[in-house]
């Protein structure tokens, strides 16, 4: 096992490459690359970065050039030959070849495109534009670098005990979770925690952990490269990117309105079984099952990403009961801003009612809350979305106002065409 306060105190950072292999990505980033690469190739976007905890000042704490150079790593990426072999030979939810040969010849030729990097008073304006495939596996890259460039900027302050202290406290607060949720018959939990992780070694400590102290109960890993090299499950979707984008490709309100379920159309030719899991809050998940054709109530569950949960599971529950389904047989995964206390909470609500399911994200792989002075180590809101399809701008609305993103007359409109009512804002949780 790898000493974590050792690897600090030498920033040796050379050995240590926070994105070290274009597979140290989110399983459902690669699902849905290759959807778009066979469907929409020729979409041009961009992506930018988005803090929305103003109070940590990226520019200030991160050293431009350090980023550069990170970035520039990820750009000299490219598949090795162990990796195509994996994803082209492994079984992923059941299948085999779940990635098609054009489609690996395609990324086995990779390499991301460029970047523009600005500092803007104590942030940092990070854009990235060009053909949708290619465009989009920067998002995950460019998440974990600031967050864990972050990081690095706090630990330099720290001496060798300081690191030795800091990290066994952080494991100790990781177990005792552990030991927390392995109480909860039934159990099914998954690591999601790649895009906000505190570095790569820590997801990689994390997953361990969670694979020894919870056994069966643990599923797997959405990120792909410590999936391989840990002989998990790689476990993943889809996002609001798909929905995102179609809908800022829409000629007019009426293609508008039915963008969201064109995606999950495409998707329904291209997978089956559990990789059918809607996504329904990017438009707000009452209006969107609401206009759902009948034959999305035949999908194996849904994914409950903002608003509150509970509230999001029983508005599922009853959707699937005047479909004519079973809530009995499909699985409600929950994703946003869980704690273990939330976990178990929500798991002893509805394990009975539903297959319940969680992706645990910041909470189980970026949790340092209260154990540095002034807390300046506790994860913060940082993402990285698509801003524009074809020219065109995007829009997300979610079920959590506090998580909307887009022009202020497109998010109106938007309002309108798919009947969004005014929403209660909420904590943004990570």
């Amino acid at each position: 096992m790898v000493d974590l306060a050792t690897r600090v105190w030498n920033h040796k950072w050379k050995i240590d490459p926070i994105v070290r292999s274009l597979i140290d990505t989110d399983f459902y980033k690669l699902l849905m690359c290759q959807t778009v690469f066979r469907r929409r190739p020729d979409t041009r976007v961009t992506f930018s970065l988005i803090n929305r905890t103003s109070s940590v000042p990226l520019a200030k704490l991160v050293d431009e050039g350090e980023l550069r150079e990170q970035l520039d790593h990820v750009r000299s990426l490219s598949l090795r030959r162990g990796e195509s072999t994996w994803m082209r030979g492994n079984t992923f939810y059941g299948k085999r070849q779940m990635f098609t040969p054009d489609f690996m010849d395609w990324f086995e030729r990779l390499r991301l495109p460029d970047y523009h990097l600005e500092r803007v008073g104590d942030q940092f304006e990070l854009v990235f534009e060009g053909s949708w495939p290619e465009v989009m596996l920067w998002e995950i890259p460019a998440l974990a670098i600031l967050m864990e460039l972050r990081g690095r900027a706090v630990l330099r302050d720290l001496g060798r005990f300081e690191l030795q202290v800091l990290y066994a406290r952080a494991m100790t607060k990781l177990w005792e979770k552990i030991e927390h949720l392995r109480q909860l018959d039934g159990l099914k939990i998954a690591d999601f925690g790649t895009r906000r992780r505190h570095s790569y070694l820590w997801q990689d400590w994390c997953v361990q952990a969670m694979h020894e102290g919870l056994g069966e109960s643990f599923i797997g890993t959405s990120n792909c490269l410590i999936a391989k090299e840990r002989d998990l499950e790689a476990i993943g979707t889809n996002a609001h990117e798909l929905p995102m984008v179609y809908a800022a490709l829409a000629e007019d309100d009426a293609a508008l309105r039915q963008a969201p379920y064109n995606v999950l159309a495409d998707w329904h030719e291209e997978h089956e079984g559990n990789l059918r899991i809607i996504l329904p809050d990017t438009y707000g998940t009452e209006q969107f099952l609401a206009g759902a054709p009948d034959w999305l109530a035949g999908w194996t569950g849904i994914r409950i990403d903002s608003g509150d949960p509970a509230t999001g599971a029983e508005t599922a529950i009853r959707w699937w009961q005047e479909r004519g389904e079973d809530p009995r047989e499909k699985l409600v995964i929950f994703s946003d801003g869980l704690t273990e206390a939330k976990i178990a909470e929500l798991h002893t609500r509805f394990r009975n009612r539903v297959r319940v399911s969680f992706g645990w994200g910041t909470n189980l792989t970026n949790d340092f809350r209260g154990l540095v002075a002034g807390d300046a180590l506790a994860p913060f809101s940082l993402v990285c979305k698509a801003q524009t399809a074809n020219g065109h701008p995007t829009v997300k609305l979610s079920d959590n106002p506090g998580k909307a993103t887009g022009p202020a007359d497109e998010i109106a409109r938007y309002r309108r065409v798919f009947g969004v009512p005014e929403q209660e804002r909420q904590e943004v949780l990570v």
